[in-house]
């Protein structure tokens, strides 16, 4: 199983941008795919974007689509999650993990691997 552990975060301005890394460890292979999901405070997680093991396939969630890209560097085993045009509705903490499949419903039933301790995004004025 994959150990994953989550960076990034900070607090910043509506607007502005910040760039989340999922360094991945535990397995060479650049076949695995990667999820990150997030949660705000007293929210349910929820299934933010996913790459597959090529970096060929991604997804987004609606709320996102147009504003975050995921990336992989497959040399360094991380995954990016870049995040632009902040909205204070994206402040949640932030997790990545392994999943079977990035397909459209990638989230939650795709998701096998445990979650990192997550990174905190704060965006506010």
């Amino acid at each position: 199983q994959l150990q994953v552990v989550e960076s990034g975060g900070g607090l910043v301005q509506p607007g502005e941008s910040l760039r989340l890394s999922c360094t991945v460890s535990g397995f060479t292979s650049d076949t695995y795919a990667i999820g990150w999901s997030r949660q705000a405070p007293g929210k349910e997680r929820e299934g933010v974007s996913c790459i597959s093991g090529s970096g060929k396939i991604v997804r987004y969630d609606d709320s996102v689509k147009g504003r975050f890209t995921i990336s992989r560097d497959n040399a360094k085993n991380t995954v990016y999650l870049q995040m632009n045009s902040l909205k204070p509705e994206d402040k949640a903490v932030y997790y990545c993990a392994e999943v079977s499949l990035c397909l459209n419903s990638w989230y939650p039933a795709g998701v096998f691997g445990s979650w990192g301790q997550g990174t905190q995004v704060t965006v506010s004025s």
